[in-house]
């Protein structure tokens, strides 16, 4: 019961913590404060009320629209409220914490709750990065950073709680710490080696078409799924992404709205930074049983 419960609470506070990246959204681009003026509506600058500010019931509720103007708000604010609230829920729900919240506090529970915030704002921040980048074609270094950083320190506070118990209970802190500076440098290493494979794809694509192909920021994206999910986690995610890319651009000729009041749709950019983020949300959900299944066929 304290589970549920547990990831109920979790999915309620994303809900309120997608509603607030939806915000940022919207205002980040245009260099707006995200504190005032109070939240309002794009297009005739209807201030909301607290009721028309409740996470994916208000814009049920009003269909979609304003309730001054009538104009479309647009899919992406429900869109983002589902989808933080419905990750940060799952994140609850399959932590290890459960295993040992009935325990005495341990480094095991203490591990297992950095390991939940670790993923909540993983998530949270994958989900602003797909829908800027999406929007806007814009990765921006605030959040990719701060983000890459915060991932490498997450990595390094978990292995220090998982390896601290049994090395200290031998007398063995001097182990401890050299092996905590030879999994730090290995980590470090592999998130160098995620943000290599974009600058490489990007040199070899200048070489051959004479103009940039990805940008910087897929490079600085892909530091940060490395340091969340370790350089196979973030491989996976880039293998995902560059599948579902290469779907979606094979889709849109197609559709016929893709082609309007343009000749030149199938040179637009797609948002690679999106399809990352994707691969990145999967990969942390099913990472490990996707590679052990590709090893197993592949017979390692």
């Amino acid at each position: 019961m304290i589970r549920i419960l547990g990831s109920v609470f979790a999915g309620l506070l994303g809900l309120a913590f997608g509603s607030f990246l939806n915000v940022c959204l919207s205002r980040w681009p245009q260099g707006e404060s995200i504190v005032s003026p109070r939240s309002h509506c794009r297009n005739c600058g209807h201030t909301l009320s607290w009721w028309e500010n409740l996470p994916l019931v208000s814009w049920l509720a009003q269909r979609g629209r304003c309730r001054s103007c009538r104009s479309w708000i647009g899919w992406r604010y429900p869109l983002v409220e589902g989808a933080v609230g419905v990750l940060w829920a799952v994140a609850v729900w399959r932590s290890s914490v459960w295993t040992f919240a009935h325990d005495e506090p341990s480094v095991n529970l203490y591990n297992g709750i950095a390991g939940i915030a670790g993923r909540m704002v993983l998530y949270w921040l994958l989900v602003a990065l797909a829908m800027l980048d999406a929007e806007h074609l814009w990765l921006p270094n605030f959040l990719t950073l701060p983000g890459t950083a915060l991932g490498f320190g997450i990595f390094i506070l978990q292995f220090d709680l998982a390896s601290g118990p049994t090395l200290t209970k031998f007398g063995a802190m001097g182990i401890k710490q050299r092996l905590l500076y030879h999994m730090a440098f290995r980590w470090l290493l592999g998130i160098l080696a995620a943000a290599a494979l974009i600058l490489l794809i990007r040199w070899l694509y200048w070489l051959i078409r004479r103009r940039e192909g990805i940008g910087l920021g897929d490079a600085k994206l892909m530091a940060l799924l490395a340091a969340w999910l370790g350089l196979p986690g973030a491989l996976l995610a880039f293998g995902l992404g560059v599948v579902l890319g290469a779907a979606v651009a094979l889709v849109l000729p197609a559709i016929p709205a893709a082609r309007t009041n343009t000749d030149s749709w199938a040179l637009k950019k797609l948002p690679l930074g999106t399809f990352l983020c994707i691969g990145g949300i999967v990969s942390s959900l099913w990472g490990q049983p996707i590679l052990h299944a590709y090893l197993r066929w592949a017979g390692f």
